[in-house]
C-alpha cells in the first residue's frame, strides 16, 4: 500500500497579485466572502474599506482560503450585517447589474 501526502493548495500567482492590488487600492482591511459558485469554482468577493466591491474566481474553497491568508490586509468574513453595510454600490455598478434594458 502506498500513503498519499495532502498538500495544502497554493495560492496562485496572479490571483494573489490581484487581490493585493485591491487591497492596495481600496483600503485595509479588506473582508473577502468564500461563496461556492457550482460547477465553475468558488467566487471570492473582496469588500474594501472604502466600500468597493471586487471579485476574483478560484477552482476551490482551499485555494480561496490560502489566497486569503497569502494576502497581508484580508480578513475572511460572511455576508452578515456589518460585511453588507461596509459596501457602497455606485451608479455606475447599479446600471451595470440593471442590464441593457433599463439603459434604454
Amino acid at each position: 500500500m502506498s500513503e498519499q501526502t495532502a498538500t495544502a493548495p497554493s495560492a496562485p500567482a496572479r490571483t494573489v497579485a490581484v487581490v493585493n492590488a485591491f487591497v492596495a487600492e481600496h483600503g485595509d482591511p479588506t473582508r473577502a466572502v468564500i461563496q461556492y459558485i457550482g460547477n465553475a469554482g468558488v467566487r471570492l468577493t473582496l469588500v474594501g474599506s472604502d466600500g468597493a466591491l471586487g471579485d476574483v474566481v478560484v477552482p476551490d474553497v482551499a485555494t480561496a482560503e490560502a489566497v486569503c491568508a497569502a494576502v497581508e490586509g484580508v480578513q475572511v468574513s460572511e455576508w452578515d450585517r456589518e460585511t453588507v453595510a461596509a459596501t457602497v454600490i455606485g451608479p455606475a455598478h447599479r446600471r451595470k447589474m440593471a442590464g441593457p434594458r433599463a439603459r434604454k
